[in-house]
């Protein structure tokens, strides 16, 4: 009998997600990958975006079906519009792209405004601090969205940063200096915004320090991701202390999961 052959090979045929990213972005699929347990796999296309001027989001959205028609071509079980600016940029605009993405596949799909949202709620989270690395238009706007959604902006801070490349380049524990700086006041849940940035390192260490759930555009979308696909994350990442039967590091969130 032929012995098995090495090295074993994931595959993801638990769940196979196509994921739709700015070309900038060099953290979400890290990031994600770490999220993600055995027998799920995350295939990736890009759309063009490197800045945050309006004209530059928006014009992410111009190859949206034909780019998501090739992640159809590999058989995806879901099709993930990540990202955080411009999903969040107009009340109804996340609804809008998950209907053309749908149309134009015939395959499930939603956006990463759609699962902060989901988590928000999970969490109950109605009043919260956002932290984001934006300039102000894109800051102000994203704000605008949560509360058109029903959920409270009582404190928030930005960065000014224009570029996917400026904002990778934040180191983590930068981040989190300046998330425990920033986060006031009584809230129910810390928002740290952007697919872009290096936060999931961050979630287990800030929420120790605010006593209060973390969540982050990567993580809850991989969180999303994984519950309207039926999967357990259970045992996912390392940290001491945390929960068993969760996914270990990446937040309060995904203890849900259990």
């Amino acid at each position: 009998m032929l012995s098995p052959m090495r090295p074993a090979i994931d595959y993801g045929d638990r769940l196979r997600a196509g994921v739709l990213i700015p070309s900038g972005n060099s953290v979400a699929e890290p990031e994600l990958r770490a999220m993600l347990p055995a027998g799920v796999s995350m295939l990736v296309t890009r759309l063009p975006l490197l800045g945050s001027s309006r004209t530059e989001l928006m014009g992410m959205l111009d190859q949206l079906e034909a780019s998501a028609k090739l992640l159809a071509d590999a058989k995806v079980d879901v099709v993930v519009f990540h990202c955080t600016a411009v999903s969040t940029f107009a009340p109804d605009l996340a609804q809008g792209i998950r209907e053309r993405i749908e149309a134009a596949t015939g395959i499930r799909s939603f956006s990463t405004a759609e699962a902060i949202l989901t988590a928000l709620a999970r969490l109950k989270a109605r009043r919260i601090t956002l932290l984001t690395p934006y300039i102000d238009e894109v800051h102000q706007r994203e704000a605008a969205f949560l509360e058109s959604n029903g959920v409270a902006v009582a404190s928030d801070a930005n960065l000014g940063i224009d570029t996917n490349t400026e904002m990778s380049r934040l180191e983590p524990g930068e981040i989190l200096h300046w998330a425990l700086k920033h986060t006031r006041g009584s809230t129910d849940a810390c928002f740290l915004s952007c697919t872009a940035i290096r936060s999931a390192p961050i979630i287990h260490s800030l929420e120790q320090a605010l006593g209060i759930p973390v969540i982050t555009s990567n993580q809850s979308m991989a969180w999303h991701l994984l519950r309207g696909g039926g999967v357990s994350a259970a045992g996912q990442g390392v940290i001491e202390g945390a929960v068993p039967g969760t996914v270990q590091g990446f937040g309060r969130l995904f203890e849900f999961d259990r």
